[in-house]
């Protein structure tokens, strides 16, 4: 019997557990977009610093392995992230098509919400200085 993946954050900061890199973060402060990249690179020193002297989370779009219930987004009762079900009902679609994506096989949004998710899911960055932006607003464990 084949062993189900171990499912990915999509939004995580570097040094989660298996972390990896798959998208370079473009676009601008009041408008990021993630630009994905065919394969995902492993999280090293060296990639860090390419970031300098912003944040990685400024620069780069990370994964790690979803933390389930140490995770202040998990919703224990349903056994889902509550901060992807959030991105779905609250942020807009963004692009026509499935992006390439290389963590999509693994990633807990896309195991939870398919294709509504990756509609979505290129406007997801872990450090957003927009205020309003509805990703900022799915990403506040305390909205729900």
């Amino acid at each position: 019997m084949a062993r189900a993946p171990e499912l990915m954050c999509p939004s995580a900061d570097p040094g989660g557990i298996g972390a990896s890199m798959f998208g370079l973060i473009v676009g601008t402060p009041d408008r990021p977009e993630t630009a994905y990249l065919d394969t995902a690179q492993a999280v090293t020193p060296e990639l860090l610093a390419l970031a300098e002297p912003a944040s990685p989370t400024e620069v780069f779009r990370f994964a790690s392995r979803c933390i389930a219930k140490a995770c202040g987004h998990f919703d224990h009762d349903r056994e889902m992230c509550r901060f992807g079900e959030k991105t779905v009902r609250m942020a807009p679609v963004v692009v026509n098509q499935l992006p390439t994506c290389a963590i999509r096989a693994s990633c807990r949004w896309w195991h939870q919400h398919a294709e509504a998710a990756c509609l979505r899911c290129p406007q997801v960055v872990r450090t957003c200085f927009n205020a309003n932006s509805p990703v900022r607003q799915a990403a506040d464990p305390r909205v729900l």
